[in-house]
């Protein structure tokens, strides 16, 4: 081998270095020996405030009690601990996570197409349709279609998005007024709750 390709090896070797992933951080309170304070705020396992003692002295009566040490309130000063079954109330956080996702309604935004020269029956039915969303509690975007020579006539159009905003003004407000993009106008209604 000649001296400059030694040397170009010899840079690779230097450069690479071996994948060394990061720790892995822990999700969720402290617990046991975790916990790296001097002193602690106890809570025993009965609900009982036993005040403020040692972090040695708190891990002691929770392993006499069978259970784990458990920081509550890790920016209070000094952190709050809980003697618990750490299992038990891992389990109970995810119960009460899954039941507020249940709880959670999504808004949706569903839309109605219409045209400016829309006919009276065809109206109704949207307008219908509408009112069922609103009730859902999603949100409706209103699009007015203009084709054609229908763009000089502009103005019907607005009359038209004013007498959707005013049939539905009792239970729907304006989320974002009529505004005119491109060939066709939209206006945002959501339901007032």
């Amino acid at each position: 081998m000649t001296r400059r390709s030694v040397e170009t090896l010899e840079e690779l070797a230097t450069i690479r270095r071996p994948f060394r992933a990061p720790p892995p951080t822990k999700e969720g309170p402290r617990t046991n020996q975790e916990i790296r304070v001097r002193e602690v705020q106890l809570i025993d396992h009965e609900g009982a405030n036993r005040g403020v003692i040692p972090t040695e002295e708190a891990m002691d009566i929770a392993l006499d009690a069978g259970l784990d040490l458990v920081e509550i309130q890790p920016n209070a000063n000094p952190p709050v601990c809980k003697i618990l079954d750490f299992g038990r109330y891992k389990y109970q956080a995810q119960k009460k996570a899954a039941e507020a996702r249940k709880k959670q309604k999504t808004v949706e935004i569903k839309e109605i197409k219409m045209r400016p020269n829309i006919d009276t029956h065809d109206y109704d039915v949207k307008m219908k349709n509408m009112l069922r969303f609103f009730n859902d509690g999603d949100k409706v975007k209103v699009t007015l279609r203009f084709r054609g020579r229908e763009m000089a006539h502009q103005d019907l159009g607005m009359n038209l998005l004013n007498k959707v905003r005013e049939e539905t003004s009792e239970i729907a407000k304006v989320e974002s007024a009529p505004k005119l993009e491109g060939r066709q106008m939209v206006m945002v209604l959501a339901p007032i709750k």
